[in-house]
């Protein structure tokens, strides 16, 4: 039993490591640093908040599409990571947000947020992750309060 806990155990540290190497690996990738003040501007800019939104700043001039408002920022007990933000907005079908109607989301497993691969610059995209990710209040896990049992 203690030799199949061991190699269950080194098994999986491989297979975790092995994820950090090779030639797909996201080690060592980073956009420039962004700026918070421009990313909002690049948010309103392409017009994010028909489809999101985002406590703290107002949509204006954007699409009207109530049947869709996925929620961006606020608290959440769980880090959002640089990477997780880039890849949203790269890759929009990578990831589906939890808690709404898939319907409203997307088509056939593909995401409905369009794709602005092709007209956001590198710069923009930074900006943008950097103002999204300030968004983001982590809050901390509760902790289990026990309560005191005399023995006798």
């Amino acid at each position: 039993m203690k030799h199949l806990l061991l190699s269950m155990l080194t098994a999986a540290a491989m297979i975790l490591t092995g994820c950090e190497t090779g030639v797909d690996s996201p080690s060592g990738f980073s956009l420039p640093e962004g700026d918070a003040a421009k990313g909002e501007l690049v948010l309103v800019k392409y017009q994010c908040l028909s489809c999101h939104q985002l406590d703290g700043v107002e949509p204006t001039d954007v699409v009207d599409n109530p049947a869709l408002s996925v929620k961006l920022g606020g608290k959440t007990s769980v880090i959002k990571t640089y990477a997780e933000l880039v890849t949203s907005i790269i890759n929009p079908s990578h990831k589906i947000a939890k808690g709404y109607p898939k319907s409203s989301l997307q088509v056939d497993g593909v995401s409905k947020m369009a794709n602005y691969n092709d007209v956001m610059t590198v710069d923009e995209l930074a900006d943008l992750v950097f103002f999204l990710q300030s968004s983001y209040e982590l809050t901390p896990y509760p902790r289990t309060q026990y309560r005191y049992y005399e023995t006798m």
